[in-house]
């Protein structure tokens, strides 16, 4: 995907540790995308919501509605529903892998962020859209 095309792609990024929501968004800056922020699953519906991003990267524990919550709200939103959601977390079993992936989770990518697989993961979705 040229640098053009990135521009024009806007990815959520959703956690509530602002450390991690920087570190996520000044790569994706880096890398040609377009960079909206939430901080907690009832935000990022809520913005979702409103900008409709290409992608949404996830955290799984946050405060006031977390990730699986969020996720389950957004699968029933139209314009959202078919938006691909990585879930990006430090929870890293397999029951959390297994609970990401059936509330509607496309991908999950363990924290610390292997950022050379994050890449890979979001040219996969972002080029079949």
């Amino acid at each position: 995907m040229s640098e053009r095309e990135k521009s024009y792609r806007v990815v959520m990024v959703v956690d509530d540790n602002e450390c991690n929501r920087e570190l996520l968004s000044v790569f994706l800056s880096r890398i040609g995308y377009n960079v909206i922020e939430a901080c907690n699953g009832l935000e990022a519906v809520e913005i979702a919501t409103s900008r409709c991003p290409d992608l949404i990267i996830m955290d799984l524990a946050m405060p006031v509605l977390d990730g699986y919550g969020a996720v389950r709200l957004l699968r029933e939103l139209p314009e959202i529903c078919e938006v691909p959601i990585v879930a990006c977390t430090a929870h890293d079993t397999s029951t959390h892998r297994v609970q990401a992936m059936s509330v509607g989770f496309n991908e999950f990518i363990p924290k610390p962020i292997d950022f050379e697989r994050l890449n890979v993961v979001i040219d996969r979705f972002l080029k079949a859209a």
